[in-house]
């Protein structure tokens, strides 16, 4: 499964964001009912779930909204899936707790710890840049943020997915060429706390971070470039972007 922002049922949750965003809870709730109702498979069902239970004033309508995405979630054999499993759990143990239900919240929170490990990811993993670079080549943290200049990052960021690397290239500070290259972590990594249970649940982008080096083992030639127009878009939505960075 490859997260896609034109799937029918993940452009109605970002319509109910939109209009969260705008203070409008009546039409969100509304759009995120319609994606569930709409829904197809398993990953969509999850998906909905997860806006339709943070919509719940409810503790008990609550819980059975997280626990229906849960159901859908674990039949997900997917690491984009697996980043929503702590938030899932805790939340669902806070229901129990909230519930006076103490053995059932303790129980999930336990759980939750258990997916706190480093992701099971196997990649292949991906790095988008503009720098020229040869295979056996390693990538390094300490340098400048492409969307903060001043500000230097403490990780080197990867992907699992390539047209998620080839946005990152098109972003990427540079007058070269847009360059995808095939990488190899060195030492652990985590999923990327930016990007994860952030707007959709879980690491759907499946986007990474390591404080250790990233080895180049090849380069991708072959991956979805976006328009100028899309790039202009995205230029704009970062420079706008007023969200701190999890360094």
């Amino acid at each position: 499964m490859e997260f896609s922002p034109n799937n029918h049922v993940v452009k109605l949750c970002i319509q109910g964001m939109e209009m969260e965003e705008k203070g409008r809870p009546e039409e969100a709730i509304k759009l995120f009912f319609q994606a569930w109702n709409e829904a197809t498979n398993d990953f969509e069902k999850f998906t909905a779930a997860h806006y339709i239970a943070r919509h719940q004033n409810n503790v008990a309508d609550k819980l059975k909204w997280l626990e229906t995405g849960l159901q859908f979630a674990l039949k997900i054999d997917d690491d984009a899936v697996k980043g929503a499993f702590p938030a899932l759990y805790s939340n669902i143990a806070q229901c129990y707790k909230d519930l006076g239900d103490i053995d059932n919240a303790k129980k999930n929170q336990e759980l939750a710890k258990t997916f706190e490990d480093r992701p099971s990811d196997k990649g292949p993993f991906y790095h988008g840049t503009k720098a020229a670079l040869q295979v056996g080549d390693l990538l390094t943290a300490e340098s400048n943020s492409n969307y903060k200049a001043e500000l230097v990052m403490n990780h080197i960021y990867f992907t699992a997915l390539a047209n998620g690397a080839g946005l990152a290239a098109a972003l990427a500070k540079g007058e070269g060429p847009q360059r995808v290259y095939i990488v190899e972590p060195t030492g652990n990594f985590e999923n990327d706390p930016n990007v994860t249970n952030k707007k959709f649940p879980g690491n759907p982008t499946r986007s990474y971070r390591s404080q250790e080096p990233l080895k180049v083992v090849g380069e991708l030639t072959d991956w979805l470039r976006i328009t100028p127009e899309e790039l202009k878009k995205w230029q704009e939505k970062l420079a706008n972007n007023k969200g701190e960075i999890i360094n």
